[in-house]
């Protein structure tokens, strides 16, 4: 499809650059915008063709992977192949922008928003930046000081001419309402006894490896346990070493423990959750915060710029969640942090309110008016 587009979306890679990129697209087309003539640059590796197929978006996918922060000569080796397919990938980027002819350049970060924004940056078409995570990337680091302006997730980024819009999040949290707050609903969409006090653990789609390891110590404590679920949502690249037991009954002797690989009713989830266990992924903190939900946050160790330490201390900070570094997070400590909590429902309850202050369901919309505001205005005739 060819002709001149409102709006580059360039981005990709991984579904935490995927999600905001699309949420920011459809707030555009809401606003009135032809899907048609808004255009994503993602990357020809990962799940981007995937994702964009059926939703009416014209896309391109360019060549190219990240830079792996390594010395050692395996690596060294992959980031020459990798700098050669940036190349690549720019001299495409900037024929797309030349014929795309957009009146704005979104970059929502990651190694395959750069060929597209340099090719902005060259061409002199405002460019845009989302960040969702509490730190810029290494991208939007870059392309920070040649940006129209920043659409970051939260106060403090350190980004130039950020407008704090807050993170967008899937469209089943951000319309659940009230739903996400009726524990007694959400545990009966999973099938979990009403009357117990609940953890739901999650590590994303594929998992958390010593998440799991250490939540599955923790239900072996509390096996005698007759008033405590735990929900055990695995990832799909574990569920060989953890699948069992069956569904939970309401009558369950002793700890109620379910364990899925996967789980598509997130609301649900955490509707039913006292506390969540889990990683501090930009989309996560901004659904926790959404749905009001008290959480222990492990922050992924080694995540590029330690993002998901910065992301986890936001919830920290306004009392919504307990930060534990992965390297000092064992079951009797989970066990304990866990106690403390689940003991305290005032607690639990303040932290839930704090979580929910921070939370944004207009993330999308407040996104695309920062893209609105500075694309390049166009006069009637077509003339720029």
């Amino acid at each position: 499809m060819t002709g001149e587009r409102y709006a580059v979306v360039a981005g990709g890679g991984t579904a935490g650059h995927l999600q905001p990129a699309l949420a920011i697209a459809e707030a555009l087309v809401d606003a009135g915008h032809p899907r048609e003539r808004i255009e994503f640059v993602g990357s020809a590796r990962g799940q981007d063709r995937s994702t964009l197929e059926g939703r009416g978006f014209p896309f391109t996918l360019l060549p190219g992977r990240g830079i792996v922060r390594s010395l050692a000569p395996r690596q060294l080796a992959a980031n020459l192949a990798a700098a050669a397919g940036l190349v690549v990938a720019c001299a495409r980027g900037l024929g797309v922008v030349l014929r795309a002819r957009p009146r704005v350049v979104v970059s929502v970060g990651g190694y395959a928003s750069l060929p597209a924004s340099l090719a902005a940056v060259v061409l002199g078409v405002p460019l845009v930046l989302v960040n969702v995570d509490a730190v810029p990337g290494a991208a939007n680091r870059l392309l920070g000081r040649f940006a129209r302006a920043s659409a970051v997730g939260w106060e403090g980024c350190p980004l130039p001419r950020a407008v704090v819009t807050g993170t967008p999040v899937r469209d089943e949290i951000a319309g659940a309402g009230d739903a996400l707050h009726d524990a007694a609903a959400g545990r009966t969409v999973l099938g979990l006894p009403t009357d117990r006090a609940t953890v739901v653990a999650f590590g994303g789609s594929l998992g958390a490896r010593h998440v799991n390891r250490v939540v599955a110590e923790l239900a072996v404590r509390w096996k005698d346990r007759h008033d405590r679920t735990i929900y055990h949502i695995v990832g799909r690249r574990d569920w060989d070493d953890y699948a069992g037991p069956g569904p939970a009954r309401p009558d369950a002797d002793g700890l109620c423990l379910v364990r899925v690989p996967y789980e598509d009713r997130m609301a649900a989830a955490y509707a039913a959750a006292d506390v969540m266990v889990c990683r501090a992924g930009a989309m996560t903190v901004a659904e926790l915060a959404v749905a009001g939900v008290p959480s222990v946050l492990v922050p992924l160790p080694g995540a590029p710029g330690d993002h998901q330490t910065a992301n986890a201390r936001v919830l920290e900070r306004a009392g919504a969640a307990l930060v534990v570094a992965d390297g000092d997070l064992d079951a009797s400590l989970l066990d304990s942090e866990l106690d403390a909590l689940l003991g305290d429902p005032d607690r639990l309850a303040a932290m839930g309110r704090a979580a929910a202050s921070l939370g944004r369901t207009d993330a999308a919309a407040a996104g695309a008016r920062v893209v609105e505001a500075n694309a390049r205005a166009v006069a009637h005739g077509g003339r720029r």
